[in-house]
């Protein structure tokens, strides 16, 4: 085929990862369509191709004649629906996603157009204030205030739900198959369930409608093309969940760059969209301090997406560990 005659192979810290990229009939097949898919938009491959494989994802940068470059992704089978929910995000909310050129959602294959600078590369080239992360945790919460209505269909199209009255299930799931977990661990987290069993049963109670929880919102899954414009990709990790499980991964990385005292600020431009409906400042203030907590068992649960030969399984498990385990810290507000 001659597709890989030209390519570097990042595998970052997962040098021992094994992908479907490492097998000739997946990788001829996968570069196969991309090139079949750009014909179909009357466009070519042109340059050397950047390989990106982790257990979690293959991505690959494909240089175009007189474009941008395209990126196709190929996802293990538990986050096969990321492709088929991109695409949906871009008929519901266009002006907060990329439109993919193509998506083979059976075989877990996407094709994406270059979204322009990501907000983390804006960061390290210039001077950029909190009121950035306002904006933009304000824009992600309007989207997700958007999405509300079609949180069934998000389910069908395989996205996993983890509805706010379901989480201890959810819980009680990761417990059971962490191994990475220590006795004394897993005890701790046993005797923790009737405490989350509460703040689950009084954040339903809230009455803030489930939404689609990015999981990992940080300043590396967020285009930046141009100032106050904000475009979210990688959906991966995403589930149908309290849409204020989202906020506490971009307020983290907000915080370790300005300080804690922006979190107050940012909290509430989150919340900003949500105002309304009968509710009350505090109760969205309590709503999200519950949820800051639970979205612990969003990062757990997505460590678990895995390609099936991937055999960094106890490094992962031990992340997943890690993130039940942040159950027990306090909110930060």
């Amino acid at each position: 085929m001659g597709h890989e005659a030209s390519l570097t192979v990042d595998r970052g810290r997962y040098q021992e990862a094994v992908t479907p990229w490492e097998q000739e009939s997946w990788r001829n097949a996968a570069l196969d369509w991309v090139h079949g898919r750009l014909a179909a938009h009357g466009l070519r491959a042109d340059g050397p191709l950047q390989v990106r494989l982790r257990p979690w994802s293959v991505l690959v940068r494909v240089p175009v004649a007189g474009r941008e470059a395209v990126w196709f992704k190929g996802n293990p089978s538990a986050s096969g629906f990321e492709g088929a929910l991109t695409a949906a995000l871009a008929r519901w909310v266009p002006e907060h996603v990329l439109e993919p050129l193509a998506v083979d959602a059976d075989r877990g294959w996407s094709l994406l157009p270059d979204g322009g600078a990501l907000f983390r590369t804006v960061l390290e080239r210039a001077t950029v204030g909190p009121g950035a992360w306002e904006r933009l945790l304000g824009q992600y919460a309007s989207m997700q205030y958007a999405l509300v209505p079609h949180t069934r269909e998000i389910e069908r199209l395989g996205v996993p739900s983890a509805r706010t009255p379901k989480l201890p299930e959810a819980f009680d799931k990761l417990l059971a198959e962490n191994a990475a977990l220590g006795p004394d661990e897993r005890a701790r987290l046993a005797a923790l369930r009737p405490r989350l069993l509460d703040w689950c049963t009084e954040l339903a109670a809230l009455g803030i409608p489930d939404s689609l929880d990015h999981s990992d919102l940080h300043d590396g899954q967020l285009f930046n093309p141009e100032p106050g414009r904000y475009t979210f990709f990688d959906w991966g990790d995403a589930a149908v969940s309290h849409p204020f499980c989202s906020l506490r991964v971009t307020a983290r990385r907000a915080c370790d760059r300005y300080g804690p005292d922006v979190l107050p600020r940012l909290r509430d431009a989150y919340l900003e969209p949500w105002t309304g409906a009968g509710r009350t400042a505090a109760e969205l203030r309590r709503a999200v301090r519950l949820a800051w907590r639970l979205s612990a068992l969003g990062r757990a649960r997505a460590w678990g997406r895995l390609f099936p030969t991937a055999p960094e399984t106890p490094l992962l498990a031990a992340e997943s560990a890690h993130s039940l385990l942040e159950l027990f810290e306090d909110p930060p507000f």
